[in-house]
């Protein structure tokens, strides 16, 4: 055994929104416990939650601590515990991002409702946006953002969730900035998720893969067009999905 940079979705990934069977999780949380210990194993949560609600999950799920915090769908990192978000990062993101100015031209689309204060972040601004309405207003919005030069992206998921980021973050930016600090190899390297915000986890590279089974069907529609070697469809949900697909790539007995 070696040790592995585990990267997971907290949501409907690692731990059921709502109710489910939490055994699998108590299990993976000592395979995974047992791993650091003995072969240096680094754990990072990659979620779209902010801080708030990432601590009221911790607390009801009780979550094993991580070596690293990618929140606010990739816009943050923190590190070994810290309430501090990495100034590095936060650097590689500044350059370009024009937070009032995208909230300027959001403003004109009556579909888009703002989510709560907590959501809105100092490199993320987001908002509900219906499925019915996405396929008319993601297409205008884009187009505005970018007739305005702003170096941003759109990341809509779950039919509900819009957030908008710069253009240099996302999960994936955020693992790879992890892998290479850490200096980890792609190969030694795994990712989960279930939606359409974790695609950015599973296209940077030739990292391992793990979909779990109840994956959204945006995230499984992308899989289909984009077939890898690397990536596991798993059939448990959940926490049990991920011990499924580590024991696959042979990274847990």
């Amino acid at each position: 055994m070696t040790k592995f940079l585990f990267v997971t979705d907290l949501d409907d990934t690692l731990v059921y929104r709502t109710v489910g069977d939490d055994s699998a999780l108590a299990e993976l949380n000592q395979l995974l416990k047992r791993h650091r210990q003995e072969y240096g194993t680094k754990i990072v949560y990659s979620s779209g939650r902010s801080p708030i609600l990432y601590k009221e999950l911790q607390a009801q799920k009780n979550l094993l601590q991580p070596d690293a915090l990618v929140l606010s769908v990739g816009t943050e990192i923190y590190l070994d515990g810290s309430d501090t978000p990495d100034l590095d990062w936060s650097e590689i993101l500044s350059p370009g991002w024009e937070r009032e100015t995208v909230l300027s031209i959001t403003r004109k689309y009556r579909e888009l409702v703002r989510q709560p204060d907590s959501e809105q972040r100092p490199f993320k601004v987001s908002f509900f946006l219906e499925q019915d309405s996405s396929t008319n207003v993601l297409p205008q919005l884009e187009a505005e953002l970018q007739k305005n030069k702003l170096n941003v992206k759109l990341i809509y998921s779950s039919g509900i969730d819009l957030d908008i980021l710069p253009y240099s973050s996302d999960k994936g930016q955020a693992m790879q900035f992890l892998r290479q600090k850490w200096k980890f190899a792609a190969e030694q390297t795994v990712v989960c998720g279930d939606s359409g915000n974790d695609i950015a986890l599973f296209a940077v590279g030739n990292e391992r893969g793990i979909i779990v089974g109840n994956a959204r069907k945006e995230l499984l529609q992308w899989h289909n067009e984009h077939p890898s070697d690397y990536r596991y469809l798993a059939k448990s949900f959940c926490a049990g999905g991920i011990i499924e697909g580590l024991k696959y790539f042979g990274l847990l007995e």
